[in-house]
């Protein structure tokens, strides 16, 4: 594989570079973003799924595909697939990008208190909407 950078679309605790980092990857130019038609949903880890009025928000960054492998292939992880989705910058620019998701949601009995408080203490670091935030559960 080569060096190539794509963009890919992180709305779990994935939008912490820090924890890139320990993961051994080197997040290239991040940029705050959202993705409509989607909401976040926290099962045993955070998945989005298709929601018609919904809007997602997280990180974008490039990665190479090397890198994308690394983290999803990383234990518990392996049940993401890539999808291609349009995410726009909170400045409005259009930016196509590749985003992990669960084949099935989570259930309705799945849930994850502590990942939800550490991804609402990531957005608030990222400085994203406060109401967002506060509809992480």
């Amino acid at each position: 594989m080569t060096d190539q950078r794509i963009d890919g679309f992180f709305y779990g605790l994935f939008m912490d570079s820090s924890i890139l980092h320990e993961s051994q990857v080197a997040p290239a130019n991040p940029r705050r973003a959202y993705v409509n038609g989607y909401a976040l949903r926290i099962g045993h880890r955070a998945t989005l799924v298709p929601a018609a009025d919904a809007r997602a928000y997280g990180m974008v960054f490039a990665l190479t595909h090397d890198e994308l492998d690394k983290l999803y292939t990383a234990p518990g992880l392996e049940a993401y697939r890539p999808e291609a989705l349009l995410a726009h910058s909170l400045d409005g620019v259009a930016i196509p990008a590749l985003c992990y998701n669960l084949r099935e949601e989570p259930g309705p009995d799945e849930a994850n208190s502590e990942y939800a408080a550490r991804l609402r203490v990531a957005l608030s670091k990222l400085d994203f909407p406060p109401d967002y935030i506060a509809s992480i559960s």
